[in-house]
């Protein structure tokens, strides 16, 4: 039986993977991430932002230059 603490592991682990994977999209342009990004739920959309942005700050700059709106994809 999955305790709280292994769900919040789990979905941690899930969110730190699709950071990296639009860490590594951000070469591909915008909309790479944006796609990305489409296809996760609000709340993980959120966390792969935060941890995008801890873990590689400069590509995360480079994002948010190149797509200021980026926060509408939030939503």
């Amino acid at each position: 039986m999955d305790t709280d603490a292994e769900l919040s592991n789990s979905w941690w682990e899930r969110v730190k993977y699709y950071a990296q994977l639009a860490i590594e999209r951000v070469e591909n342009g915008v909309d790479a991430v944006k796609e990305l990004l489409s296809t996760l739920t609000i709340d993980e959309r959120l966390g792969v932002m935060l941890e995008f942005e801890d873990t590689c700050p400069d590509k995360f700059a480079q994002l948010v230059s190149n797509a200021p709106q980026w926060t509408e994809w939030m939503a």
